[in-house]
């Protein structure tokens, strides 16, 4: 029994697995609900991919429910070949993502596609190589920059898709954050296959199913893709271990 964290700034999210199965997902834990929940089903063995909290205090913490604590670190094993220049600053939670989809697609080219604050495209291919790829500003974060680096532009929220030409100054700026945003991922997405053919394209994140119908090019939302990636890497320690 294996239990998968990705533990955000705010909240944690978890997978729970059997034999490999995710058996049960959990979403938007503070932490003191995280520990309560880990608490009472004390699982066998757990990995956390933390992007806020210090080592000490998540080992501490969890060593107490049981003695097999992964903390996921640009040193831990994987099961893929980073190919970056830069190994030591690759989010761990980009590793997991890239893991999760060759889980899911182990004989396939994948790009994956993670929308939350930012909006990362990695791209792995059939052999298990993780070649990199791009970090841009997620679709908040637009909306944000717009007010914050401007005297007169509204903060704005998404209020679905809206027309190409904006009649107003709001639907202006909704149309360049949306759709500017659809024609970017279709356009990298057309990059990509000339690098490999035959990709898979795998969304994952907050703002994946916002967008999903309005890709030209065949794709898969799969919201746990990190905690399966986590559960993997989980599964290969415990394997060299």
């Amino acid at each position: 029994m294996n239990l998968s964290i990705d533990l955000g700034n705010t909240y944690a999210k978890t997978g729970f697995f059997e034999a490999n199965l995710l058996k049960e997902i959990h979403w938007k834990l503070t932490y003191r609900e995280l520990v309560d929940y880990v608490s009472s089903i004390r699982p066998e063995n757990i990995i956390i991919s933390s992007v806020s909290y210090p080592e000490e205090q998540l080992q501490k913490e969890f060593a107490e429910i049981t003695s097999k604590v992964f903390l996921l670190k640009n040193t831990t094993a994987v099961p893929l070949t980073k190919l970056y220049d830069t190994p030591e600053t690759l989010g761990a939670d980009r590793i997991a993502a890239a893991i999760g989809a060759k889980v899911l697609y182990p004989d396939d080219n994948c790009l994956v596609i993670d929308m939350g604050t930012c909006i990362t495209y990695d791209l792995i291919d059939a052999e298990n190589n993780f070649h990199g790829g791009i970090i841009s500003p997620g679709m908040r974060m637009r909306f944000k920059a717009m007010n914050t680096f401007t005297s007169r532009l509204p903060l704005l929220e998404p209020e679905g898709i809206p027309p190409l030409i904006g009649k107003s100054t709001k639907t202006a700026m909704q149309s360049g954050v949306i759709n500017g945003l659809i024609a970017e991922i279709n356009g990298i997405i057309e990059q990509y296959e000339g690098v490999l053919t035959k990709i898979n394209v795998v969304f994952t994140g907050g703002d994946a199913p916002f967008f999903e119908t309005r890709i030209k090019y065949p794709n898969f939302v799969i919201p746990e893709l990190v905690l399966v990636g986590l559960n993997r890497i989980l599964a290969y320690n415990v394997e060299e271990k």
